[in-house]
């Protein structure tokens, strides 16, 4: 999709109401259900958890307005997790990089000799 047909869809249907926005989603679902190609979007299980439970509130006539505040509040954790997943994936990529180089025999050159404070030294502070 090209960015000014995402931004004409975008801008029509923020301009409706919340009533509205959800009808369009339900299209949309249907359409996709009966013609997209089998290749989904990957989401987050976080992610996957919000949908259900807006389908649920939905269904139960929750006010938009209430349902718009907690999925604020999810979609800021949602946020927060991914961040700290890609710092962790980063960490571990890291580490496995300085594993492998030592494996080679490149970081193994850096050994410490002895201990900066020998037992002396700690004894007379």
């Amino acid at each position: 999709m090209h960015d000014v047909l995402r931004q004409r869809l975008l801008r029509k249907i923020e301009s409706l109401p919340d009533k509205q926005m959800h009808q369009v989603l339900d299209y949309i679902e249907f359409l996709g259900s009966k013609y997209a190609a089998s290749d989904q979007v990957e989401v987050s299980g976080l992610q996957k958890f919000a949908e259900r439970l807006e389908d649920n509130l939905r269904e139960k006539a929750i006010s938009p307005s209430t349902i718009e505040e907690a999925f604020q509040l999810i979609s800021a954790a949602d946020r927060l997790l991914s961040e700290v997943s890609s710092a962790g994936r980063q960490i571990m990529a890291d580490l496995s990089q300085m594993l492998e180089s030592d494996e080679d025999g490149y970081g193994s050159s850096a050994q410490v000799e002895g201990n900066p404070m020998s037992p002396k030294e700690s004894e007379e502070d």
